[in-house]
């Protein structure tokens, strides 16, 4: 069972004196980041992603955060030191693996004494050649949380940037690692975070015919694996809820096919919809109160939507041909899809309620599989003439560019901010899939580490 997560966001002050840190207890509030893009009124992410090959140069230092005591701590990572060795081991993994910095880690660094946190040695570093300096501290709280604070200075201004400290329980001791990630990445590029997330994936063993696909979910960077189903029945194509707390996905239990929705917290399903028929592809609305889903039946396949409380289904196309693969535009008022209806696989968009469909891809070969980005601007899809490659366009359809370049690349999720998107692959003659992802300029693309075969991923939103 996954259990609740309880940290709090104390942004703003850690005071460290005397070599004592004492963690503040600040009304939540938002990071320092003056750069970050500016959000639409209605919440939905707005901008275009830019190429900053500018940015691959910065480089960051991130020593071992230090503590003021060295203390053992609930922590897998181990004591309040080791902890705080590991914290920067990761911010140094996140940090390297997005292409836009290039961060030095612990393992190549002096530690640092506590009272360098909130005053550097800059001259030192400056000759080190660091751009960037990112400092912290780890503490062990009197009710056995870990108290983790988080700095980023520009070493040549001699000016801190970003301040914020955390307070969570020792097995979360990961994601202050991801939260401070996320700071530094917001402060330094002016892009909303994604570190502090999670991917639901299909993790596949078994001979080729005879798969066996299960649920799984993982962080951002690969930890914390865990298998959801056992693989008494085939599991397909999951999605996080915009509120992070559900996954629906598609179950073929004796051959029939269901939808159920995971609760991540309880441990517990409950079966949405029983369609009788061949179902694809189950997606939520951004807010929540829907779930999309297509259905085979009579020689067709349409698309239909259904409470995510379960309940009566409503058809939204109704046309010959196959019609699969909703995908809702954040603000919830279209929805992207893929179909045959002219004669060839085509992307065509539609109002939420089913009205105005029209057709907005018109390049050569076939496109299947779209997934509206959370910024709104593009849409992501496999394109697939010969190879299978993933592939960007705008929301008109102009623009078509591809991310990838490998023999079959598909099923694009987005990153929460937008910037980033995984896919999975399928290797040539052997059928073992992976998954990977690929930075929006398509470059800078890599394996995510899996334990088995990994399919369909679904990135999720940034955990508050």
């Amino acid at each position: 069972m996954m259990r609740k997560i309880s940290h709090r966001l104390l942004a703003g002050a850690a005071l460290l004196a005397a070599g004592a840190i004492h963690a503040q207890t600040i009304a939540p509030a938002p990071m320092v980041t003056p750069t970050a893009p500016p959000a639409a009124d209605n919440g939905v992410l707005t901008g275009t992603v830019s190429d900053d090959t500018a940015w691959q140069s910065l480089g960051i230092a991130i020593p071992s955060f230090a503590t003021n005591a060295d203390v053992p701590t609930a922590a897998s990572a181990g004591s309040t030191a080791q902890v705080g060795r590991a914290i920067a081991e990761v911010i140094t993994g996140d940090l390297k693996n997005n292409g836009l910095f290039k961060p030095t880690g612990p393992n190549s660094l002096p530690p640092i004494p506590i009272i360098q946190v909130l005053t550097p040695d800059f001259p030192t570093w400056s000759t080190r050649g660091a751009e960037m300096l990112v400092h912290g501290s780890v503490s062990a709280a009197s009710n056995g949380n870990l108290v983790v604070g988080c700095y980023l200075y520009d070493v040549s201004l001699r000016q801190q940037l970003v301040k914020a400290t955390w307070e969570l329980p020792p097995g979360d001791w990961r994601r202050a690692a991801h939260k401070c990630a996320d700071t530094v990445y917001s402060r330094l590029s002016g892009e909303s975070p994604f570190f502090d997330s999670r991917i639901a994936y299909i993790a596949e063993t078994g001979p080729k015919d005879h798969r066996m696909k299960r649920l799984a979910i993982m962080d951002s960077d690969g930890a914390n694996h865990r298998f959801i189903t056992t693989g008494q029945a085939m599991a397909l194509t999951p999605r996080f809820s915009p509120d992070y707390r559900k996954i629906v996905y598609l179950s073929y239990l004796n051959g029939r096919p269901r939808i159920y929705v995971y609760d991540v917290e309880s441990a517990s399903q409950k079966m949405i919809a029983e369609p009788g028929s061949p179902a694809f592809a189950p997606r939520w609305s951004p807010d929540g109160k829907w779930i999309l889903y297509s259905m085979a039946h009579a020689g067709n396949t349409n698309i239909y939507r259904v409470s995510s409380q379960g309940g009566i289904s409503q058809k939204l196309t109704e046309t010959p041909g196959i019609n699969v693969g909703g995908s809702y535009s954040p603000d919830g008022s279209k929805i992207v899809f893929e179909s045959d209806r002219g004669g060839s696989q085509q992307i065509y968009v539609m109002n939420a309620d089913g009205s105005n469909q029209h057709r907005i891809s018109f390049f050569g070969g076939r496109a299947a599989t779209p997934e509206w980005s959370p910024r709104g601007d593009q849409i992501a899809f496999t394109h697939i003439a010969g190879n299978l490659r993933i592939a960007v366009m705008g929301v008109d359809g102009g623009g078509m560019r591809y991310l990838t370049n490998s023999w079959q690349d598909e099923a694009p999720t987005w990153a929460p901010n937008g910037r980033i998107i995984q896919f999975f692959r399928t290797e040539k003659g052997t059928g073992h899939t992976s998954i990977w992802q690929v930075d929006l300029t398509g470059r800078n693309e890599r394996r995510l580490p899996t334990p088995v075969d990994g399919s369909d991923p679904s990135w999720g939103p940034v955990r508050q």
